[in-house]
């Protein structure tokens, strides 16, 4: 692993750790605090599908994701992969959606730059329980 490689992992694994607060705790201001004046991502589902372009963006669609899952999501890491720029978390996830048991099988990654998380993409394949 190269230096550049080695930083981007672990500023990419510090904003994770924001990321999986927010997702439990609803609060989000430590990994909003950690994204670029140009960030960008992408979502393949729901009101924010596809590419959203900002910090303004990122924060309503945060705050939705709070209101979807109001007790809280876990993430639980399977693997991490990354390069110079990039880092992937795969994860599974598990919580109440709207109060109805949810469970989700996802690849997240973070695009670093700068020493700020300038991208997020998000791939999933969820399964709902009945």
């Amino acid at each position: 692993m190269t230096e550049a490689s080695a930083e981007t992992l672990q500023i990419a694994q510090d904003a994770f750790q924001d990321f999986c607060q927010g997702l439990a705790q609803g609060e989000w201001s430590a990994f909003l605090n950690r994204l670029s004046e140009d960030f960008t991502f992408w979502f393949p589902a729901g009101p924010f599908q596809g590419l959203n372009v900002g910090a303004d963006k990122a924060k309503a669609f945060f705050e939705m994701v709070s209101q979807v899952f109001p007790e809280g999501l876990t993430l639980t890491v399977q693997q991490i992969t990354s390069n110079a720029t990039t880092v992937v978390f795969e994860v599974r996830s598990q919580g109440l959606m709207l109060g109805k048991p949810y469970e989700n099988q996802a690849a997240i990654a973070f695009d670093i730059k700068n020493g700020q998380v300038c991208s997020y993409r998000e791939y999933l394949n969820v399964v709902f329980q009945r």
